[in-house]
């Protein structure tokens, strides 16, 4: 497999202070770069597609990660990665369960793979690596990685307990009034089922993933969490069908996972899992970002790594 080399020591220097640089705003001379992430923009939410129109980068040198679910129409999906590849020195991407939707709304009407697929073409157009590409390497602080952006689904394999089997499962949490959307809008075709499709998905990165080098670390980026363990504290619990694989719960520790970094659950936050960093680096509806006191919307630091806290989960 061919890896892009390309960090913080392969881009452009960067302008003086009172040179625009290509984001159209004043360079940052001497600074290294940073990896930096942000998922579920939702930017259908005029209060979201403000925030997501003011992500900037603080050196020319920044790669943005964005962990899935920009919205539901190819034509945002278009508008925020155009606007993000623009500024950024490198933009990766994968994708969310709102953006393999067929929206009612969306001229777009593709469904399950078929959208996926124009959904890469799109990226490629505009420069934005996906899970399709060669995975490139990050060479500013806190590397050498390489970056990794994974599409992998969900197999319905994280049940409640008591239940055996992915009906009887979704018995439970339709008991509980929870039925996630994509039951009606996420498509699998031609697959015959979301968990084979999840199935498909975790043979083929799992390939990739063996071929890289196994002196380097990596940053492991998916629109779900990798792990069983964030899906603790939902709220309702009986939606963690929807949020994962378990064919995934080893992935962090065996190719060496610097760092994870996940959206969906709309619950940011940093975990410690078997020793490596989780982070969850969504924005969210407005209804949640509202009630937070942090900023809304400010991308979370990825490498440099944070440093272990007490907010921390360790297992």
């Amino acid at each position: 497999m061919t890896y892009e080399i390309r960090g913080a020591s392969a881009t452009a220097p960067a302008p003086s202070p009172a040179e625009p640089g290509r984001s159209g705003r004043p360079g940052y001379p001497g600074h290294p770069g940073r990896l930096v992430a942000t998922s579920d923009l939702h930017i259908r939410y005029s209060e979201n597609r403000k925030i997501a129109g003011s992500l900037w980068p603080e050196s020319e040198h920044d790669w943005l990660l964005v962990a899935g679910d920009i919205g539901e129409l190819v034509s945002d999906i278009e508008w925020t990665l155009r606007t993000l590849s623009e500024r950024f020195a490198k933009v990766v991407w994968v994708p969310g369960n709102h953006e393999l939707w067929t929206a009612p709304d969306d001229p777009v009407q593709l469904r399950g793979d078929a959208k996926y697929r124009h959904l890469v073409k799109l990226c490629r157009e505009l420069g934005v690596v996906t899970p399709e590409d060669p995975y490139p390497v990050w060479e500013g602080e806190g590397g050498p990685a390489v970056i990794a952006p994974l599409f992998l689904l969900y197999d319905y394999s994280f049940r409640p307990p008591g239940t055996y089997s992915k009906e009887s499962a979704l018995a439970v949490a339709e008991n509980a009034g929870v039925v996630c959307t994509d039951e009606f809008l996420l498509h699998p075709d031609p697959y015959p089922s979301r968990e084979a499709w999840c199935r498909a998905r975790l043979a083929a990165t799992e390939r990739r993933l063996m071929e890289i080098p196994p002196e380097l670390p990596t940053v492991l980026i998916n629109h779900w969490p990798l792990v069983r363990e964030p899906t603790n504290v939902l709220w309702r619990p009986e939606f963690a069908l929807w949020c994962g694989t378990e064919g995934s719960a080893d992935w962090p520790r065996r190719f060496r996972a610097a760092s994870v970094v996940y959206g969906h659950l709309h619950i940011p936050r940093l975990m410690w899992c078997d020793g490596v960093p989780h982070q969850e680096v969504s924005l969210g509806y407005p209804r949640e970002w509202g009630r937070r006191p942090q900023e809304p919307g400010r991308p979370v630091q990825i490498l440099p790594l944070p440093v272990r806290g007490e907010a921390g989960v360790a297992r």
